[in-house]
């Protein structure tokens, strides 16, 4: 079989992760399938993904129902006991995957309660919690990189836990997300822990500052329309920059000589919401090594079959610059656009696991009565 594109784009140093996850994947063998042919070494879910996936069809209903005469009717803890299933299962068969790249990949990721986003010692409960649940080396569990998150991102890193960092969309924010992995893994050392056996990734979104940001700039009309589209990219270039020198210097070097990992750049939210854009352009204009892009199944498919394969991270950066001035002259105030895309993706998860939770309530309703 011929080296697809996304083969390609793994020999240069970028992993390829699904950004979604179901029963049905694994029990019909289509997640080891795009494992083999789609290079995907990695697999990220959230509350939106697994509240489709159990809306639809039948997959749950079985151990809906053990779980139904078990007595348990919190339907939270329902949802856990169905994803815990699904994330245990993928974590096995990507098991082969962390013990080959000896642990650079073959993560699943299972996301902490979002509805915890602004409560650090309820995020730290929750996350201890989902990691003694499921205790697999190759589990990350996902916390938001809210202002209170960036405390429970630390103490789990301190306490030897792997953690992928979510919602990241401003370059300050992501510094954030850095110095408290960083800090994290001091603490880790200082208490007498080994640091080699940790490992993080912070989930840098990409579209969606491209969506607010050419709302906004539609407003201004004008000249204004002309920089629409290219803030998402730039975005992202800078966090490289600030990521290549972030985990380089004597701090970190200390680290590193005990065995620590560099905490990845994980392009997320990596599908083009704009018709008008090219449909891998957060794909091919984001190549570099040490990162990760965790698409979407069309996006996968869509750049199997057209996308261009070279490593364009580290180029035009000096025009990335450049972008945030010119942005800042039409009128477009970028830490706004960050803070409400934060708060919006909060909102967002929030609601999506309320209307699971709901979902999930109606489900055993249906099952009681059948």
């Amino acid at each position: 079989m011929p080296e697809s594109n996304l083969h390609k784009l793994s020999a240069l140093g970028q992993s390829v992760w699904s950004d979604y996850l179901s029963r049905q994947m694994l029990q019909s063998g289509k997640l080891a399938k795009m494992m083999e042919e789609d290079a995907v070494v990695g697999v990220t879910s959230n509350p939106t993904i697994f509240q489709k996936a159990i809306a639809e069809g039948d997959a749950y209903d079985d151990q809906l129902r053990e779980i139904l005469e078990s007595g348990e009717e919190d339907p939270k803890e329902t949802f856990l006991q169905l994803t815990s299933h699904d994330i245990s299962d993928a974590c096995d068969l990507l098991r082969k995957v962390w013990d080959e790249s000896q642990g650079l990949d073959g993560y699943v990721s299972w996301e902490v309660d979002p509805t915890l986003a602004y409560d650090r010692d309820g995020t730290v409960a929750e996350a201890r919690r989902l990691h003694e649940w499921i205790d697999k080396p190759n589990l990350y569990v996902k916390i938001p990189a809210t202002e209170p998150g960036l405390g429970a991102i630390e103490e789990m890193i301190a306490s030897g836990k792997n953690i992928n960092v979510t919602l990241i969309f401003s370059l300050e924010r992501h510094k954030e997300v850095m110095e408290a992995y960083i800090h994290g893994l001091e603490r880790l050392v200082e208490s007498g822990g080994d640091p080699s056996q940790v490992r993080s990734v912070a989930s840098f979104f990409v579209s969606r500052v491209d969506t607010e940001t050419d709302r906004r700039l539609d407003e201004i009309g004008g000249d204004a329309k002309k920089l629409k589209g290219k803030l998402a990219v730039a975005n992202a270039k800078l966090a490289y920059q600030n990521y290549l020198d972030a985990f380089a210097g004597p701090r970190w070097d200390a680290l590193e000589a005990k065995g620590a990992s560099k905490q990845r750049c994980l392009w997320a939210s990596t599908s083009t919401k704009n018709p008008d854009y090219r449909d891998v352009m957060y794909v091919e204009e984001l190549i570099g090594p040490e990162t990760v892009n965790t698409m979407p199944e069309e996006t996968i498919r869509a750049f199997q079959d057209h996308g261009k394969v070279e490593l364009t991270l580290t180029k035009d950066v000096d025009a990335a610059h450049k972008l945030f001035d010119d942005l800042a002259v039409a009128g477009i105030d970028y830490d706004d656009v960050s803070d409400t895309l934060e708060r919006e993706g909060v909102q967002k998860f929030t609601d999506s696991f309320r209307e699971l939770l709901d979902g999930i309530s109606a489900k055993r309703g249906e099952l009681v009565q059948a």
